[in-house]
């Protein structure tokens, strides 16, 4: 599918790190954008663009744009430079639970509703692997040609506390890319009735 939202994306970034609003606001109107989905890094990203293509829904052209903010913190910012202070868009994503107290200050502050916004227990590859269970993520991990670093993980004494469950999401954040990789893998192997419910919940609302 063709994503025609990638220099809104560029010009929000550069909007969010201080510089002028004047591009965003030009490319929102003439595209257009109705909605922002606000995620906390490129793996969750890559987890809602998998879904939505499963689904046959082309998000770009529905009007939504899709984007990183580059950590959870920055929900505030973003909040108020796409939200009704700024563009007026509708807001939307997912956030951790740990981090769910920020993402509702931020959107208070913004005057942005919270209603499209889901949280994931621990963050989205736990629940991408409590659907899926770990011998299946295990097995798609493998396949990927990650069998060797697995186990050379596995085998760290750092390791032997933890679940199989919280084993394998560290093992995902352990090397840049992986999460990407994995978050759209994880997707596309989860069964239609399997789908971790703030992922489901976030594309039905969009």
């Amino acid at each position: 599918m063709t994503d025609d939202m990638g220099p809104f994306r560029e010009a929000v970034a550069v909007w969010a790190a201080g510089g002028s609003g004047d591009p965003a606001r030009e490319l929102a109107a003439r595209l257009p954008v109705r909605a922002a989905v606000l995620l906390e890094g490129p793996s969750d990203v890559a987890a809602v663009r998998a879904l939505a293509e499963r689904r046959r829904r082309n998000l770009a052209a529905e009007g939504v744009c899709v984007l990183s903010m580059g950590g959870a913190m920055n929900i505030g910012r973003f909040a108020r430079l796409l939200g009704p202070p700024g563009l007026g868009l509708r807001l939307a994503g997912l956030c951790d639970e740990r981090e769910h107290p920020y993402y509702a200050r931020g959107l208070e502050r913004a005057g942005a509703a919270q209603q499209g916004f889901f949280v994931c227990a621990a963050d989205l590859e736990d629940e991408l692997i409590r659907a899926l269970g770990v011998t299946r993520v295990a097995e798609l991990v493998r396949a990927g040609g990650d069998q060797r670093a697995l186990d050379s993980f596995l085998r760290q004494p750092a390791q032997r506390g933890r679940t199989p469950r919280q084993q394998l999401r560290r093992f995902l954040g352990t090397k840049k890319g992986r999460k990407i990789h994995y978050g759209r893998v994880l997707v596309e192997a989860c069964d239609a009735d399997r789908v971790p419910a703030p992922l489901d919940g976030l594309l039905a609302c969009l």
